[in-house]
């Protein structure tokens, strides 16, 4: 299908009280994982690092501080919109120079990525590098578990924003504000410890620096870049893409339109579940190095036309996620689950 939008959900499906889809099978990528392993022994080949990730990084984020820099003394409506055109998508790229940083994919040493991920975070005024690192491994070990997935959203999200068009409008436009705060519902995460700490006095102080030195709307291009990256824009529906479904038969999909160039394979996200160890740069020989796995699945086009999808559909709002009660039951079948999502 062009556009790919996932089907209607077919009838009896059991829901969880907040209209989550509620299901009693384990997730899909482990089992593909080892099926995909079995049958193509030769993608262990794929799994490594990228070291130019790093230098890619270090190119957005000065450029993100340049154009900061160039805008600091232009008008209100030329911040927003250099933001929208282009300060979103190098901030969006960013954010995936931090995924690959979290799944150690850029150096060797857990030490060494999160310093690069604390690097890309720079521009991005929030710190959020290590406090990703801490919440996404468990979102590919639990994925769809409540406690456990910082991917779900929130409760009190659904009741408060509910499934109207300005609704799930207002739920984008301050989405990175929400994915800052849903660690604190999650089981089992240290939500600080002397990495955060770091990330937090790093990053804030270069927010402080940036307004010092080149004035509130530089910071402002910054902010508006972030959250453009994030929410009410195209880029934003990424978020939507990789989980948010009305089929039963699929809770997560690939995007493998255009924008993937400049958002660094982000979209090959079944892809990345299935086999977390590899970069970027790799993800789409994986998808044709195993056709038969990834070919019958369905996938979007267009992140436009799925974020045009998303607010004017009223099938289509925060509950359609697929949701499963706690299936890794003991620390070290956990800690395995976690493992796996590094290389």
């Amino acid at each position: 299908m062009d556009d790919n939008q996932p089907s209607a959900v077919r009838d009896p499906v059991q829901l969880t009280a907040e209209g989550f889809v509620l299901s009693s099978l384990p997730e899909p990528h482990r089992s593909r994982t080892r099926t995909m392993m079995r049958d193509h022994p030769e993608l262990r080949g794929l799994i490594g690092r990228n070291p130019w990730t790093l230098l890619i990084g270090a190119g957005l984020v000065g450029f993100q501080f340049l154009l900061a820099y160039l805008l600091r003394e232009q008008s209100w409506w030329v911040i927003v919109l250099a933001s929208w055109f282009v300060g979103a998508f190098a901030a969006h790229a960013l954010f995936v120079v931090i995924h690959e940083a979290t799944h150690r994919l850029i150096l060797n040493g857990t030490a060494a990525n999160r310093l690069a991920g604390i690097f890309a975070n720079l521009p991005l005024i929030l710190p959020s590098s290590m406090s990703f690192e801490l919440c996404h491994l468990k979102h590919h070990a639990y994925q769809g578990v409540y406690e456990y997935d910082v991917d779900l959203p929130n409760h009190w999200e659904l009741k408060f924003f509910g499934s109207s068009v300005l609704g799930k409008a207002a739920w984008l436009l301050i989405l990175p504000l929400l994915l800052a705060l849903r660690p604190l519902r999650l089981k089992g995460v240290q939500l600080f410890d002397g990495w955060v700490i770091l990330n937090w006095i790093v990053v804030f102080g270069i927010d402080a620096l940036v307004v010092w030195f080149m004035g509130p709307m530089a910071l402002l291009y910054l902010l508006l870049s972030l959250f453009f990256s994030v929410g009410l824009h195209p880029l934003g529906a990424r978020w939507i893409q990789e989980h948010y479904t009305n089929d039963d038969e699929q809770e997560t999909f690939s995007y493998y339109g255009i924008l993937n160039r400049v958002a660094l394979n982000v979209g090959y996200h079944n892809e990345h579940h299935d086999l977390p160890a590899v970069p970027w740069n790799r993800l789409p020989e994986l998808k044709a190095k195993a056709p038969e796995m990834y070919n019958p699945l369905k996938s979007y086009r267009s992140w436009a036309g799925l974020l045009r999808h998303f607010l004017f559909d009223g099938k289509l709002s925060m509950r359609s996620r697929v949701t499963r009660k706690r299936v890794v039951s003991t620390i070290q079948s956990q800690r395995d689950a976690e493992k796996d999502a590094t290389v």
